[in-house]
C-alpha cells in the first residue's frame, strides 16, 4: 500500500515494454506512479493527477515529448512540475531544444533503473529545496524601510525628505516617478509585476521562476525572446532605478541603501551600479544631488 507521502511519477512512453519495465522499477522503489501510451494522455494525466514528477520520451506518434514539455509549461497548474526527458536520441541539438523548452534533465536510452532513480531524487530534492526556501524567504523577509522619516515605496508614492543638521526640510515632496520601467506585455504582466512586489528582497531567477510557474531555463527565454534582456537583467534594473531615486532624494548611506535594495554585500551594489552609471554611488549622489539644488536655486 502506497503512503500518502509518496511521491507521483508520471511516465509518458509509447513503448509498452519500456513504459511497463519503468513503472514496475518505481512502484518497487516505494513511487506512486501514472503510466500514458502518447503525448495526449500524458498531458491528461498530468492535468488531473498533478504528477510530482514527469518522465516523458521525446519520439512518440500524434505529439512528441517537446510539445508535452510546451503544453505543461504553458498550464499554470503543470508548469513548474519537474520534468525528465528520456529518449534514444542524444544528439546536441535535440539536448539544447529540450533544455532551452525548459527541461530539467535528459537522459538516454538505455537508461539503468538506478540512473533514472538518481536524476528523480535529484529534481525531486531541487524542487522541494526551492519550495521550502522561497516560501521562508518571502515570509520572513524584511521590508525595504528606512530610519528616521524617509520612505520609500514604489509606484509614485510621496516621500518625505528628511530633516537635515536641525533645521526642517523645505515643505515639498520628491515623487518616486510613476511610469514604470518594465514594457507592457500582457504575457509578461505577472513576471514584472513579482519583480516590482519584491526587487528589494534579494530575488532571484529561481524566485520568479517559482512565483509564476515556469522552470528558470523556460521563463528566461521566455522574457529574453519578448523583451531582449533576462529575468536577472530586469531585476537589476529595478533596483537601479530604486537606488537613482533613494541617493538622491535621501542622505542615508550607501551602504543601508545597498541593503534596503536586497544586497547582501554594498561592494557587490557598488560594482552593480557602477557598471550602469558610469560612476560608484557616492560620486554620483553628489554630481546629481548638486544638479538638483542648481535647478532649485534657478527658480
Amino acid at each position: 500500500m502506497m503512503h500518502e507521502s509518496s511521491k507521483k511519477i508520471l511516465v509518458i512512453e509509447d513503448d509498452n515494454v519500456t513504459r511497463n519495465l519503468y513503472l514496475k522499477g518505481l512502484e518497487a522503489k516505494g513511487f506512486d506512479t501514472i503510466g500514458a501510451n502518447n503525448g495526449l494522455a500524458g498531458i491528461q494525466q498530468a492535468q488531473e493527477r498533478i504528477p510530482d514528477l514527469v518522465i516523458c520520451d521525446i519520439t512518440m506518434p500524434d505529439m512528441d515529448g517537446y510539445s508535452v514539455l510546451t503544453t505543461l509549461r504553458q498550464d499554470p497548474l503543470t508548469a513548474i512540475i519537474p520534468f525528465i526527458f528520456l529518449t534514444g536520441s542524444s544528439t546536441k541539438a535535440d539536448v539544447r531544444k529540450a533544455m532551452e523548452l525548459g527541461a530539467d534533465d535528459y537522459l538516454t536510452k538505455p537508461s539503468t533503473l538506478d540512473e533514472l532513480l538518481r536524476a528523480i531524487a535529484t529534481r525531486l530534492q531541487k524542487q522541494a529545496t526551492l519550495q521550502y526556501w522561497c516560501a521562508m524567504k518571502f515570509d520572513k523577509a524584511p521590508k525595504s524601510v528606512f530610519a528616521d522619516n524617509t520612505t520609500a515605496i514604489a509606484g509614485g508614492v510621496a516621500v518625505a525628505i528628511e530633516k537635515t543638521s536641525g533645521t526642517e526640510a523645505p515643505d515639498r515632496e520628491a515623487n518616486i516617478p510613476s511610469k514604470s520601467i518594465f514594457p507592457c506585455i500582457p504575457q509578461l504582466k505577472e513576471v514584472f509585476d513579482f519583480i516590482e512586489a519584491h526587487y528589494h528582497q534579494g530575488i532571484t531567477l529561481c524566485d520568479v521562476a517559482l512565483a509564476v510557474g515556469y522552470s528558470p531555463a523556460y521563463l528566461t527565454n521566455r522574457v529574453a525572446r519578448q523583451t531582449g534582456e533576462t529575468v536577472n537583467c530586469w531585476i537589476v534594473k529595478r533596483r537601479m532605478e530604486g537606488a537613482r531615486f533613494l541617493l538622491q532624494n535621501n542622505n542615508q548611506t550607501v551602504e543601508k541603501i545597498a541593503k534596503a535594495l536586497g544586497y547582501q554585500d554594498v561592494s557587490h551594489f557598488s560594482r552593480q551600479f557602477r557598471q550602469h552609471h558610469g560612476l560608484p554611488p557616492q560620486a554620483w549622489r553628489k554630481e546629481h544631488q548638486l544638479g538638483s539644488q542648481k535647478q532649485v536655486k534657478l527658480w
